[in-house]
C-alpha cells in the first residue's frame, strides 16, 4: 500500500472560525489515506521485466499449479509422466527440461534442485496453491545482481499472500475422475494474522491405467505488518502419489498391442513429499530497507520409468528407479540505502545468499517397482555462498542506470558407491551486470541491458569432466510503451550464449557437457484493457537456437529447441464478481537441416 499523510491540520486551522473556534489552538488527529498499489504499472529496468498481480493471475484458467507461470509472456509449461512430476518449461529458445535455466522461487525458497536424481534444476511446483499467490516478479536474461544459479534464461519469483480478503471453500469436479477440494482463509491472531489452507486432489485421466493422483497439501502462515515492514513464518507440507503416463512406441499402437492411451509397463509410477519451514523479516523507511529470508526444506522423490521396455533386458524389462532424498537450507539477506549524491537519486543494494544441499541419490534396476540391482548411489554435499552489489542512479528525468556485480563460490563433493565416480570441486565465478533506461518519452521507455550469469552442473558429472559452473553471457535492447490508453506493449531483442549445453543421461545417472551455444531472438508482448471488464493479452517470440561451432558435422541445430512460442487470451469480468477467460498457447521447434 502507498501511504500519504493528509494536510488537514493546516486547512482546519484556517477554517477554524467557521467551525466555532475562538483562537484557542486545536489539536486534530493525523489522517492517513491509503490507496492500492498497481504492481503491473511499477517502473521496470528491462523491457522483459514484469510484475503480475494476484488479481490478474486468479482470472486465468489453470488445470495444473505450474500453469500459473504461463502468465509469463513467452513461457510454455507442460506436463508428462504423471501429475506429480515437475513440469517441462520452454522459454527463449530453450527446452528447459524441468528447470535447468529458469530460476523459480517461492517466498524466498529456491525451487530448483541442484544435482537432482531426474535432472539438474528440477523444479516441482505441484505443491503450490494458485489461489494463495499474491504476485509474480518476472525477469529474463542475466541482468540482475540478485539473480544467480539457473536464472540465465529467466527467473520467476512467486509470493504468497500474507492474508486473504475473503475466506474460501471450493469443490471442483470434472471428467476422468477429477475432483479437488480447497479450504483457505485468514483471521486475526495475536498482534498479527494467521493464514491456513488445505487441499486434496484426485485425478485418473483418460489412460487405460489410471493416473491415480492422490495429492495432499497444506499451508500455515503467521504474519505481522506488511511485506515491506513486518515478518512472516510459514510451514508447508505436501505429499503426492501417481502412476506414470509415459510415452509408448508408435509401432505398438499400429500393431494393436495398445491404444494411444495405453501403456507397455503399467507399474511405472512416482511418489514425492515436501516439507518446509521459512521465515521473512523486513524493515523499510525513507532512507534504507532491510530484508532477511531463511528456509529449511526436506523433500523426497521416487520415479519408476521404463523408456526402452525390453531392449536391454528381454526377461525382466528395463524399468529403473530414480531416488532423491534431500535436505536444503539457506539464507537471503539484503540491505538497501536510498540517498542523494551530487543532487542525484541513488539506490545501493548489498546482499548475501547462502545455500546448502545434503542429497542422497540412487539409481536402481527394478521389476514392477521392486529393486533387483543397483546402478549407482551417491551422497552429494553442495554449498554456495553468493555476494552481490548493485547501484541505481537517476541521472536525469529521462535517464537512469543500473550497475551490479555478483560473485558465487561453490563447494561440492560426491561420495559415490563406485570409487571412480567420487569427486570434489570448488569453483568461483564473478558476474557483472549493467542496464540503462531512457524515458519516459510520451509514456514510452527504452532499455539496454547486458550481463553475465551461470548455471551449476550436476555434481555427479564432475568425474566425467563436466565443470561445476558454466558461464552465460546475455544482452537485450527493448522498449515498452503505454502511449495508447489501456495498452501496455513491449518488444525485446536479445542474445544469450552458454559455454556449454548440459545433457543429463537419466538412464545412466550422469551428465555430460555439450557444445557452446548461442540464441538470438525477439519477443513482443501486449496487454490491452479497453474497458474495466475486458482484458486482451498476447505474446509471440521467435528464437534462433544454434550451437556455435557451425562447421561441426553433426550440425548446428540444438535438439528440441523451440523456435516459435505464442500465446493469446481474453479475460472478461468486473466488480459484479463474475469472470470468464479463454486462452491458447503453443510452441514450434525448428527442423534441423
Amino acid at each position: 500500500m502507498h501511504t500519504h499523510r493528509a494536510l488537514w491540520l493546516g486547512l482546519l486551522a484556517v477554517a477554524g472560525p467557521a467551525f466555532g473556534q475562538t483562537g484557542a489552538s486545536a489539536v486534530l488527529p493525523t489522517v492517513t489515506v491509503t490507496a492500492p498499489v498497481d504492481l503491473e504499472s511499477r517502473p521496470t529496468d528491462a523491457a522483459s521485466e514484469q510484475r503480475i498481480s494476484g488479481e490478474t493471475l486468479n482470472t486465468r484458467p489453470v488445470t495444473r499449479p505450474g500453469e500459473i507461470l504461463e502468465a509469463v509472456p513467452g513461457l510454455i509449461v507442460t506436463q508428462h509422466s504423471g501429475e506429480g512430476k515437475a513440469n517441462q518449461y520452454f522459454l527463449r529458445g530453450f527446452n528447459l527440461d524441468h528447470g535447468t535455466d529458469i530460476g523459480i522461487w517461492l517466498d524466498g525458497m529456491p525451487i530448483n534442485a541442484r544435482s537432482h536424481a531426474h535432472g539438474q534444476g528440477y523444479s516441482d511446483l505441484n505443491f503450490m496453491i494458485p489461489e494463495l499467490v499474491d504476485n509474480l516478479l518476472v525477469r529474463k536474461g542475466p541482468y540482475w545482481a540478485d539473480e544467480g544459479d539457473f536464472s540465465s534464461a529467466g527467473a520467476v519469483h512467486i509470493a504468497y499472500a500474507d492474508r486473504l480478503e475473503k475466506n474460501l471453500v471450493s469443490a471442483t469436479g470434472g471428467s476422468f475422475g477429477y475432483w479437488r477440494g480447497l479450504a483457505a482463509g485468514s483471521t486475526l491472531f495475536g498482534s498479527g494474522s494467521l493464514l491456513a489452507a488445505a487441499e486434496i486432489e484426485r485425478y485418473n485421466g483418460p489412460w487405460d491405467v489410471p493416473d491415480g493422483v492422490r495429492k495432499y497439501n497444506g499451508v500455515l502462515r503467521y504474519s505481522e505488518g506488511t511485506e515491506d515492514t513486518g515478518l512472516a513464518i510459514t510451514g508447508m507440507a505436501y505429499a503426492n502419489t501417481w502412476h506414470a503416463t509415459n510415452h509408448i512406441a508408435m509401432r505398438a499402437v499400429d500393431a494393436g498391442l495398445v491404444n494411444r492411451f495405453g501403456t507397455l509397463d503399467p507399474s511405472d509410477a512416482g511418489d514425492t513429499q515436501r516439507y518446509s519451514l521459512s521465515a521473512r523479516w523486513s524493515r523499510k523507511d525513507e532512507r534504507s530497507a532491510d530484508r532477511v529470508e531463511a528456509y529449511l526444506v526436506h523433500s523426497t522423490l521416487n520415479l519408476f520409468n521404463n523408456f526402452t521396455y525390453f531392449m536391454n533386458d528381454p526377461v525382466n524389462g528395463d524399468q529403473f528407479q530414480q531416488s532423491d532424498k534431500r535436505t536444503l537450507y539457506g539464507l537471503n539477506a539484503s540491505h538497501t540505502t536510498f540517498h542523494a549524491l551530487a543532487g542525484l537519486d541513488v539506490e545501493n543494494v548489498v546482499g548475501l545468499q547462502v545455500r546448502h544441499d545434503s542429497i542422497d541419490l540412487g539409481l536402481f534396476n527394478t521389476v514392477q517397482r521392486v529393486p533387483v540391482g543397483t546402478i549407482r548411489t551417491d551422497h552429494v554435499e553442495e554449498t554456495s555462498v553468493s555476494v552481490y552489489m548493485q547501484e541505481k542512479i537517476k541521472w536525469t528525468e529521462w535517464l537512469r542506470s543500473t550497475v551490479g556485480l555478483r560473485g558465487d563460490l561453490f563447494w561440492a563433493t560426491d561420495a559415490s558407491d563406485q570409487p571412480g565416480n567420487a569427486a570434489a570441486s570448488t569453483a568461483f565465478m564473478p558476474n557483472p551486470k549493467a542496464g540503462l533506461v531512457f524515458g519516459p518519452f510520451a509514456r514510452t521507455e527504452f532499455y539496454v541491458n547486458a550481463g553475465m550469469g551461470f548455471h551449476s552442473n550436476d555434481v555427479r558429472g564432475l568425474s566425467q569432466g563436466a565443470p561445476l559452473l558454466v558461464q552465460s553471457r546475455g544482452a537485450e535492447v527493448g522498449a515498452r510503451t503505454q502511449i495508447i490508453r489501456g495498452l501496455d506493449s513491449s518488444v525485446a531483442l536479445f542474445v544469450l550464449e552458454f559455454d556449454s549445453e548440459l545433457v543429463f543421461g537419466g538412464d545412466a545417472g550422469d551428465t555430460s557437457p555439450n557444445r557452446a551455444s548461442r540464441r538470438l531472438g525477439v519477443e513482443w508482448t501486449n496487454r490491452y484493457r479497453p474497458v474495466s471488464w475486458a482484458t486482451f493479452d498476447g505474446a509471440v517470440a521467435y528464437t534462433q537456437a544454434r550451437f556455435k561451432d557451425a562447421d561441426n558435422p553433426i550440425g548446428s541445430f540444438i535438439p528440441e529447441a523451440p523456435a516459435w512460442v505464442a500465446s493469446a487470451g481474453i479475460t472478461l469480468g468486473g466488480e459484479l464478481g463474475w469472470f470468464g477467460a479463454l486462452r491458447c498457447a503453443g510452441a514450434i521447434s525448428a527442423r534441423a537441416r
